[in-house]
């Protein structure tokens, strides 16, 4: 239960000190589980926190992390908090400039980074942030080579804190006793999917509030593990991989990011999932590959089997009863198949999938509630610690994101913009610039979304205010429905529908590079790069397919007229994507305005923009 005087910290080191020898986190090093302890978790936190005070920090100083997940991030998110220091928390794939204008922003003192990759961004702008006193490392590979006076390992702090408890072994109480609720307790930045980045203060009461609630929505069971592998720049895995644990007694294993991600869930089978739309499209997308390569009777029962999930589901949508029969079959099936599919991703002993952070397809949702597992869908963003809203299972229509947690209240402007108001709803932004941006009205969060409640009080989200679509018949369109829908295509990876006050709508195609080439290949094709495949003739006919069958299912009002495929790959490393694996779609935009102009001018041909294009009929 949370306390009127109740702080993270004060909460971290209480279950610290009752867990003790049990395992807090396991980290992926060298392909091998490495298990921490809470006492060991704790005493790092303690070392990291004191051993800045021995360096000369007060409270109110501010220390930025530029990192994956890793543990010295846990040690260093508890430890700062436990000396009244602020840490600042960005991306890994963040870039050097953003990198400096954090730094500046923030007045740091000290900069943490990952590995070489991070120095290097950090020693680029040394001249543009002469405020950093020393910059700590934890990954010491290939920096043999590399002196510098600011530069040290992480084991130093440490070092230097153990050595300052030695002298002031009161002091670590001390400091825990003077950390109260209305304090900062971390600044995290903003995706800047729809715009620069900006640093939101963070208060200890807005996460203990957010935990409370989450806590009693996404429960866990004694000894679940969890896999964190998003970046904990985010809020939302800051409460996973960080928080959740002082509410439940989980195990977090720490992942290798993206790039090992299939690879993880395999080998842990986790419990408790939270994930972004994106990386729930790649696991069906994997599916969808593994059942081209099975045999034609693996086909056909996994064509079977799903269908009498889509029936189940469908049963439960509508508040009915499962027919008797359809559950005996439904049973086979998941024991027979649809078992076998999950594990093939990873999601055999899962229990509670969360998506967030972007719309999720309710197409997709159902897929994996066939399957047999629990999907919700949270809706927040970092203003309000990450989480406004979230769906409870077998609650509410098929696409909402749910009711307003427990203390929070949700209404809608006369303009249909979704305002948040509650305990959770943060301080301002860091700069005193951004905070004309900060949109509070009396304690109401202006969030930027357009939505609809029902009469249960179950939100959907529409779109972004600044992303809808009106069309000169007067009928409103909402690109996000669109974009999901053909995201739902593992050829796919990402859509930017625009078309604003055009007489058509067009939009711009990301492909799904490895499926895309693997349907080449399969074809006895031979096309190399991702640019030639954008151009390929067979491909752009398989890309037609796809938003064919988008205009058939949402009706010729809001059909997709043209579209053009991207011709330059884009990762999470680019800045066109945002950490939450959305496009930056204002800069998207701006990069190929001359395409966008001309989709929406007129039909493209090869002679007139070197982007691949089709017309839809």
């Amino acid at each position: 239960m949370v306390t009127a005087s109740d702080t993270l910290l004060a909460r971290f080191w209480r279950v610290a000190a009752q867990r003790k020898a049990g395992v807090a986190l396991r980290w992926n090093h060298l392909g091998l589980w490495n298990d921490i302890t809470w006492t060991d978790y704790a005493e790092a936190a303690r070392a990291l926190g004191l051993g800045l005070l021995a360096m000369g920090g007060r409270r109110g100083d501010r220390a930025v992390v530029l990192s994956d997940v890793r543990p010295e991030w846990c040690q260093i998110e508890f430890g700062t908090m436990g000396v009244g220091i602020q840490s600042v928390g960005l991306h890994n794939t963040d870039s050097a400039a953003h990198l400096a204008q954090a730094v500046q922003d923030s007045a740091a003192r000290w900069l943490f980074v990952q590995d070489q990759a991070q120095l290097e961004k950090a020693l680029s702008v040394l001249g543009e942030i002469p405020g950093i006193e020393k910059i700590f490392f934890f990954d010491g590979s290939g920096l043999h080579a590399m002196a510098h006076p600011l530069v040290t390992d992480f084991e130093t702090a440490l070092q230097a804190g153990r050595a300052f408890h030695g002298k002031h072994p009161e002091r670590w109480e001390t400091e825990l006793g003077m950390a109260r609720p209305e304090d900062v307790a971390t600044i995290v930045y903003t995706s800047g999917r729809t715009g620069a980045p900006k640093g939101a203060l963070l208060t200890h009461s807005n996460l203990m509030f957010q935990m409370q609630a989450l806590g009693q929505l996404c429960p866990s069971q004694p000894g679940d593990d969890q896999l964190g592998f998003l970046s904990m720049g985010a809020a939302l895995e800051r409460y996973f991989s960080l928080y959740r644990a002082l509410d439940h007694d989980i195990v977090v294993h720490l992942g290798k990011g993206l790039p090992t991600l299939l690879e993880n869930l395999r080998e842990i089978s986790p419990h408790v999932v939270m994930a972004v739309p994106r990386v729930w499209e790649k696991l069906y997308t994997t599916v969808c590959m593994g059942v081209a390569d099975g045999t034609p009777t693996e086909r056909w029962a996994y064509a079977k089997a799903i269908e009498l999930g889509h029936r189940v589901v469908a049963c439960r949508q509508s508040g009915q009863a499962v027919p008797f029969g359809l559950k005996l079959q439904y049973a086979l099936a998941r024991q027979f198949v649809l078992n076998r599919v999950r594990t093939l991703i990873g999601l055999r002993r899962a229990r509670l999938l969360v998506s967030s952070a972007a719309p999720m397809s309710p197409a997709l949702t159902r897929w994996f509630e066939a399957l047999g597992l629990t999907m919700v869908e949270a809706y927040g963003q970092t203003e309000c610690s990450g989480v406004a809203t979230i769906s409870c299972p077998g609650e509410g229509p098929s696409g909402a994101v749910g009711k307003a947690l427990p203390g929070t209240e949700i209404r809608l402007s006369p303009q249909g913009e979704i305002l948040v108001r509650g305990p959770h709803v943060f301080r301002g932004y860091l700069q005193p610039a951004h905070e004309k941006a900060a949109n509070l009205t009396d304690g109401w969060l202006h969030t930027g979304d357009r939505g609809r409640l029902d009469a249960e009080g179950n939100l959907n989200i529409t779109d972004r205010i600044a992303d809808a679509i009106e069309l000169p018949s007067g009928v409103r369109v909402s690109p996000a429905d669109i974009e999901s829908r053909l995201k739902l295509s593992p050829y796919i990876a990402d859509a930017i529908v625009l078309g604003n006050g055009q007489p058509h709508l067009a939009c711009l195609l990301l492909i799904e590079q490895e499926t895309v080439a693997r349907y080449v290949r399969d074809r006895k094709l031979v096309v190399t790069g991702f640019a030639n495949l954008t151009r390929a003739a067979e491909v752009l006919a398989l890309i037609q397919q796809d938003v064919d069958r988008v205009n058939l299912e949402i009706g010729p009002h809001a059909s997709v007229s043209r579209f053009a495929l991207l011709e330059t790959e884009i990762t999470v490393h680019d800045a066109e994507m945002s950490p939450t694996l959305q496009l930056r779609r204002k800069m998207v935009l701006e990069i190929n305005r001359s395409l966008v102009e001309s989709l929406l001018a007129g039909p493209l041909t090869d002679h007139s923009t070197p982007q691949s294009t089709g017309d839809s009929a």
